[in-house]
């Protein structure tokens, strides 16, 4: 088993953390508030680290799933960044969306230092990571790739490399870019379900077995007509995704239409006061235009 660090103890990284314990692994966790580090500290054993250079001091392998682009600079290369304590040799995992810019940076910084790298973003929500089930798909030199995959099997139902640096936070994008558009979709036909008095449930059921089905209408439909809107990823964090999508097109020439719009969709949904609401919450813009 493998000694390992894990950075950020978020919806997502508590559990995934907690699925390497439970695998026999020697984990120790960061958090910035460092309660909830103690508590899964109680909660599965462990230790935890009071910087990103103590947790990750020693360590085999080091992840992180932390908020932005300079979250993820400030524990790799900041004051008390992990870098400067990992041992060379030693692979650094990053499961945080970001750019693909700043991942090529760290992967270059890390180079330097005889640092791994792989950039492993992850889809699969809240759910996926509880359940040991989430898609990952990693960006970095095969060899690299290889050590880390079979420690990212904890908690990955599916885990592949795409690519050099960057190919896993491209393919996050697309993964990104997908969803928005389904999601409105699905936002619009059970909107418009209601405005015909139709019953929105006996709809989905006849229409996600043909082609209009997709994961997020058999996962979702029903808390969306159940006017719930807590589960998994919130607003906030799909506008700063759709953000660097939107910012990379810019640079690579992609075109974006309808992501863009869902990003203006997402800015009225925050408007509303949901920015911590999931993603599915379009279809409250949509009524609250009645």
């Amino acid at each position: 088993m493998a000694k390992l660090a894990f950075l950020g103890l978020g919806v997502m990284g508590y559990p995934m953390a907690g699925h390497l314990q439970a695998a026999g692994h020697d984990v120790t966790v960061y958090n910035r508030t460092g309660t909830k580090a103690e508590k899964w500290v109680a909660e599965h054993g462990g230790a935890m680290g009071a910087t990103p250079a103590a947790a990750a001091a020693g360590a085999d392998m080091v992840m992180a799933c932390v908020g932005n682009d300079d979250d993820l600079r400030a524990v790799c290369t900041g004051p008390d960044g992990a870098f400067g304590a990992m041992q060379s040799g030693a692979i650094f995992i990053d499961h945080t969306t970001v750019s693909a810019a700043v991942t090529r940076e760290l992967h270059d910084a890390a180079a330097a230092l005889g640092l791994g790298y792989v950039d492993a973003p992850i889809s699969g929500g809240q759910a996926g990571a509880e359940n040991a089930a989430l898609s990952v798909m990693c960006g970095g030199a095969e060899d690299t790739y290889a050590k880390a995959e079979a420690i990212i099997a904890a908690y990955a139902k599916m885990c592949r490399r795409i690519g050099e640096s960057g190919a896993g936070q491209m393919t996050k994008m697309c993964n990104q870019i997908a969803i928005a558009g389904v999601v409105q979709g699905l936002s619009e036909a059970l909107h418009f379900a209601q405005k015909a008095g139709l019953d929105g449930r006996a709809v989905v059921e006849v229409i996600s077995q043909g082609a209009a089905g997709s994961w997020q209408m058999l996962n979702r439909y029903e808390t969306m007509l159940d006017d719930h809107f807590d589960h998994g990823f919130a607003v906030d964090w799909m506008r700063k995704d759709l953000g660097i999508c939107l910012n990379t097109a810019n640079e690579n020439g992609a075109s974006l239409p309808v992501t863009a719009l869902v990003d203006q969709f997402y800015k009225d949904v925050q408007k509303l006061g949901g920015g911590r609401w999931d993603t599915s919450s379009l279809l409250k813009r949509l009524q609250a235009l009645d």
